[in-house]
């Protein structure tokens, strides 16, 4: 028997009741649905703004952005690319930062932001959850 089934036992015994480990229990309970919904509605952690770099210069800072920022514990950043009005042809930071994404084995669910944030200018990206030491 180890020490968290003895003191249990004791608090029971004794009509204690032990509010926070009740409160620990609800947080473990979020679902990865509820978690989602929870993440796209949260302000980003991060921001990083990345328009008028080249494609070499983005590609630098997105690696450390997004490293940094899973290891600083982020659940949501922020990447400001620009709309691409300035390019010519396709929107050239805005299509490499879709496929950065869409590589970055820590990258999860993503979106445009709201008008507010950036609009089709800037991408929201909810981080996957890592185990510690990872």
């Amino acid at each position: 028997m180890n020490f968290g089934d003895i003191l249990s036992q004791w608090e029971t015994s004794h009509g204690i009741h032990d509010k926070d480990a009740e409160a620990g229990e609800e947080d473990s309970r979020e679902t990865s649905a509820m978690r989602r919904k929870r993440l796209r509605a949260k302000r980003p952690d991060g921001v990083i703004d990345i328009h008028g770099m080249t494609r070499d210069e983005a590609a630098v800072k997105l690696e450390f952005f997004f490293e940094d920022a899973r290891r600083g514990g982020c659940e949501k950043i922020l990447v400001v690319h620009g709309k691409g009005n300035h390019s010519a042809g396709d929107a050239v930071l805005k299509i490499f930062t879709k496929d950065f994404i869409e590589r970055c084995p820590f990258a999860g669910e993503s979106g445009y932001a709201d008008a507010a944030g950036g609009g089709s200018g800037a991408t929201w990206v909810l981080l996957k959850l890592t185990s510690p030491g990872r």
